[in-house]
């Protein structure tokens, strides 16, 4: 009885079972960004995109998934030799979407294993055309060249180059020993050159301080002469003044020829009594001579002074 009661029930789990088993089987859940290649008895049918699909059973089959996205692959260094046979280690970064799933399923076995080869060969053709110093200096051309080589040449696969990058370009020992020589050398160099131009913008500096004080220094001098000048000038000019005004003060008080010419005797008296060893008289004292003579007669005679009776 009690199997009888159960019997239906795990029959019916069985059932529910088998059917979320099938339906897990059938019905396929495509992610964001995806695509998945269906085969329908060995044979391409068709490419599923984002959403739910139906799977028949035994006779499609998921072929592929494939990714939408960018993919960055990043392959080790390729050994390349310049035109000037130097032997240099290059490693790249591709930056690849796939555009078409079918292509890309059935377009080459390998897809990644052929974009690295073809990267590779690339290279070197273009480094071979190249010296190692345009080699150094010139990724940007190197990479433009090979992405639109790449690009080109991985289209039929379904794969769009975006980008191209020169990661690393490391030449051998020997050379990266001398370019290290060259590089102190010119940051030796620039190092002298800053330090002349220092050395002569202080020399310009002080030099210009020195002239700035000789100006002010002759200024200064040229200032005090001047008022030196001026003050002699008005100690002259003063002299000046009071010689005039003696002279008007003379003429004022209305002297005759005789009191002028007493005074330039008194003059000439102070000149002998000097060191002076040569007098030059003139002529006009001559005349002042008997006059004074006559003066003297006059006085020292009191009988000529008296009135006779």
């Amino acid at each position: 009885m009690f199997f009888d009661a159960v019997f239906p029930i795990i029959i019916a789990v069985i059932v529910l079972a088998v059917l979320i088993l099938l339906i897990a089987y059938l019905v396929r859940i495509v992610p964001q960004a995806n695509a998945y290649v269906i085969e329908r008895l060995g044979a391409y049918h068709s490419t599923w995109g984002t959403g739910i699909h139906i799977l028949i059973p035994f006779i499609d089959r998921v072929a592929n998934r494939v990714t939408l996205k960018e993919v960055v692959k990043d392959f080790a260094p390729q050994p390349v030799i310049t035109k000037d046979n130097v032997t240099m280690q290059i490693d790249t970064v591709v930056y690849f979407q796939i555009t078409d799933p079918k292509m890309y399923t059935y377009g080459v076995v390998g897809p990644v294993t052929a974009i690295e080869n073809l990267t590779a060969t690339t290279l070197r053709n273009i480094i071979g055309e190249l010296e190692l110093d345009q080699t150094l200096t010139s990724r940007d051309i190197i990479n433009s060249k090979m992405r639109a080589i790449l690009d080109e040449a991985t289209d039929p696969w379904g794969i769009k180059v975006n980008r191209v990058e020169v990661k690393n370009i490391l030449p051998p020992r020997d050379i990266q020993e001398a370019m290290e020589k060259q590089m102190r050398a010119e940051r030796e160099r620039r190092e002298s050159i800053l330090r002349a131009e220092g050395e002569k913008r202080s020399a310009i500096l002080t030099a210009e301080g020195d002239k700035e004080a000789m100006v002010l220094r002759a200024t200064a001098k040229k200032e005090a002469m001047i008022a030196e000048a001026e003050g002699q000038a008005q100690a002259t000019e003063r002299l000046y003044e009071a010689q005039a005004k003696g002279i008007q003060m003379i003429k004022d008080a209305d002297t005759n020829k005789s009191f002028l010419t007493l005074k330039s005797l008194e003059t000439y008296g102070k000149m002998a009594d000097g060191k002076a060893t040569k007098i030059v008289v003139p002529a006009q004292l001559q005349d002042l001579a008997t006059l004074l003579t006559s003066a003297k007669e006059f006085l020292s005679d009191p009988s000529d002074a008296q009135p006779k009776e």
